[in-house]
């Protein structure tokens, strides 16, 4: 799946496209090992946006690809070029893994590879997609939807989550973490689409949870409640469950948990610590817990997630 194929046609969204030619084209610093194998396809000398870009190859090469990124589509009443949905949709038959960025959704539902499947794009098509695309169970309130083979964003910043996520299943959560710090931004957002959030971060110093967040990531190992975060924030827990609707899309303890689980997959791929260790070091109090919450997070068990990356990692 390290060989990505990065659709560019005319048509296209700037922003997408070299989002993805950023988290894919260049290593973090430290990775160890090879990193992704980018090629950007399309038909000859395309403007995306305001710039002219120059592929490196045709579309056929999507086709040869172990995964194919295709970027945001502008005009979604516009349908999509026939050669690139016909590229995309023998990519798929190839065996390629297929990601959509933001509308890029739309290339995807006319090559007929989200029929039957739950699928997402920017909040502000979800209902065009449904009406156009009938076949395909569209969520307006993910950042994005993996469905194994075929994965597709909301819009914009969501694109970038869909991204590390990528990163994240092919080398493990300290490389797609290291990603993140070079492009300084969080390396999982939990919550749905950060277009319905009002303040996608605390835009200010001032901000009820702009010192908590950081308070409770360095005590990820000692067992708080709602009425602790509350207390610390000096505020009801009501009130605290608003600010974080409004902040991270989610619950105090959802939160909670989805950074006790980040916290654990790095540790597993980092330390030979046992599974009890971490769960005490995550705040998961038992190694039974963890391995419930962790099971059910991340879709393997800790012992299973540790064999996958460490060989890796190391």
């Amino acid at each position: 799946m390290t060989t990505v194929a990065l659709a560019a046609t005319g048509g296209m969204l700037h922003f997408e496209l070299a989002l993805a030619h950023e988290v894919f084209a260049a290593a973090p610093a430290g990775a160890a090992g090879p990193w992704y194998d980018l090629t950007v396809c399309g038909p000859a000398a395309v403007h995306i946006g305001r710039f002219r870009l120059e592929p490196d190859t045709g579309l056929e090469r999507l086709r040869q690809a172990g995964t194919v990124i295709v970027p945001g589509w502008a005009d979604v009443d516009e349908d999509p070029p026939a050669d690139l949905v016909e590229a995309v949709r023998e990519a798929h038959e190839a065996g390629a893994r297929v990601v959509s960025l933001c509308t890029g959704a739309f290339v995807l539902a006319a090559a007929g590879l989200l029929d039957g499947l739950r699928a997402t794009t920017h909040w502000a098509h979800t209902d065009e997609l449904a009406a156009r695309h009938p076949l395909v169970e569209v969520d307006p309130d993910v950042l994005y939807v993996d469905n194994g083979r075929v994965l597709t964003s909301a819009g914009k910043a969501a694109a970038l989550d869909l991204c590390l996520h990528l990163v994240r299943l092919d080398f493990g959560s300290s490389v797609a973490n290291a990603v993140a710090r070079r492009l300084v931004v969080p390396p999982h957002r939990a919550g749905g689409q950060a277009q319905f959030v009002t303040a996608p971060v605390p835009d200010r110093d001032d901000h009820p949870l702009a010192a908590l967040l950081p308070w409770i990531i360095e005590r990820l190992d000692q067992p708080l409640t709602v009425e602790d975060l509350a207390r610390r924030a000096g505020m009801s827990s009501r009130h605290l469950g608003r600010h974080f609707r409004a902040v991270t899309g989610t619950t105090p303890l959802q939160w909670l948990l989805t950074q006790r689980i980040r916290h654990a997959q790095e540790l597993l791929e980092r330390t030979d610590d046992s599974v009890d260790t971490i769960a005490a070091a995550t705040g998961m109090g038992t190694a039974t817990t963890l391995r419930r919450h962790f099971n059910r997070t991340v879709g393997v068990p800790p012992d299973t997630y540790r064999r996958t990356f460490r060989s890796r990692t190391r």
